[in-house]
């Protein structure tokens, strides 16, 4: 038995969270999706959008990126799966149960066991679509294994997840619960005069992560291994901050990606940060209408309903914001794009950002490449031949789109 991870034809719909990163690295509820695949203890080949494939082979070394998979039953798993315990618990009844099986998520095969007996899907080299599987003879599972559809449901699934995932890694992990509900691994330090609520859900810190004086903690929280969280902060109502993240202010129900800077004051509230971005100091977002009302979202030109009253901003990696920038509800802002003063639409990757004041202008690969080393190098991070690889690659594929938008 092995397992084939895969990222299908409907994963361009996350950009532009899933832009510069396979879908399996985004966290959700505190863990990403390998992070469950890899509890399975079994070998793993992936499949992925072929701009990504230099960087998910260096990422994840121990997987067989883009190789066909060793002979045997596979158990195949969308990259776009919700990563949490209970889909854990699932595909591991999936894979117990032995029966060729596909488990169906709306237009998406979310994963299907395809015993040895079995014709495996013929994939060559595009992605997998969920035609693919069928005429296989496999029976319609009915195991509940929900998807990523657009990126507002990473914040959806990332408020029904995250307690119960911490507690799960809890569980796994060498902890000292220094207090009750809040757990520190060894090196984390907990600041003095920090005020620590665990009613709702346990707050975990990993280690060598630092949280300082007078901060209010009100689970579930998590706080990645090296990460700091600054004086006065206020963290609540499920966050979760990736390693070597720097975060102040005030943060409400969201997801900041690992070496992102949110340090100074203003308002994060159900959100999504990919990694390597900064908020200017001020930066605040708005996530409830004035209406108190549903928010719909904008993705490529076309309305979605979230059925969420409350959806703040969904940033792509490598974005920057400037002092006091103010993001309107529901807004996207795409991978490396600087943004300045009121952010009243979604904004696309690779441009500068000041609408109010007339000026929308695409950034140049080049000048991205050269932050991106600056930006290493403050972190003690060598910049890879493959990282400016990606965002020559990630350019083209979102530039037309930026004009088009805008014109």
């Amino acid at each position: 038995m092995s397992i084939v991870l895969f990222e299908d034809e409907h994963v361009g719909a996350l950009d532009p969270i899933a832009l510069g990163k396979p879908a399996f690295a985004i966290t959700c509820g505190g863990y990403r999706l390998f992070d469950i695949v890899d509890q399975l203890g079994l070998p793993v080949s992936a499949y992925v959008r072929p701009h990504v494939r230099e960087v998910a082979a260096a990422d994840f070394p121990w997987y067989a990126i883009d190789k066909p998979p060793i002979s045997g039953a596979k158990l195949w798993i969308n990259a776009r799966l919700v990563p949490s315990v209970r889909t854990l618990a699932g595909l591991r009844d999936l894979w117990s149960a032995g029966k060729g099986t596909v488990v169906r998520q709306g237009e998406s095969v979310a994963a299907a066991l395809v015993p040895d007996t079995a014709k495996q899907p013929s994939i060559g080299e595009r992605l997998p679509a969920a035609g693919d599987f069928d005429g296989v003879g496999l029976a319609v599972g009915q195991l509940e294994l929900p998807i990523f559809e657009y990126p507002h449901d990473i914040v959806r699934h990332h408020l029904t997840t995250f307690a119960e995932n911490l507690e799960h890694r809890i569980a796994r992990g060498a902890y000292h619960e220094q207090s009750t509900g809040v757990y520190l691994a060894p090196d984390a330090k907990l600041g003095q005069y920090c005020v620590t609520d665990t009613r709702r859900g346990p707050i975990v810190v990993e280690s060598g992560a630092e949280i300082g004086p007078y901060c209010y903690l009100s689970g579930p929280v998590y706080v990645g291994a090296g990460a700091r969280v600054l004086e006065h902060a206020a963290l609540k109502d499920a966050v979760s901050i990736g390693h070597t993240a720097k975060v102040g202010g005030e943060v409400e129900a969201s997801i900041i990606e690992r070496y992102t800077n949110k340090q100074h004051h203003g308002f994060l509230g159900h959100s999504y940060l990919g990694s390597w971005i900064n908020l200017g100091a001020g930066t605040c977002n708005s996530d409830l209408k004035n209406t108190y009302g549903q928010v719909n979202m904008e993705y490529r030109g076309t309305k979605v309903a979230t059925g969420m009253q409350f959806v703040g901003a969904i940033v792509g990696d490598y974005a920057k914001t400037a002092i006091n920038t103010g993001i309107f509800t529901g807004k996207t802002i795409g991978a490396c794009s600087m943004v300045y003063g009121f952010v009243t639409t979604n904004v696309p990757s690779f441009v500068n950002y000041a609408r109010l004041f007339g000026q929308v202008t695409e950034v140049p690969v080049e000048v991205m490449a050269s932050t991106q080393r600056r930006m290493f190098e403050r972190r003690r991070v060598t910049q890879r031949p493959i990282d400016i690889q990606l965002l020559r690659a990630d350019s083209p594929r979102t530039a037309a789109l930026g004009r088009k938008h805008f014109d």
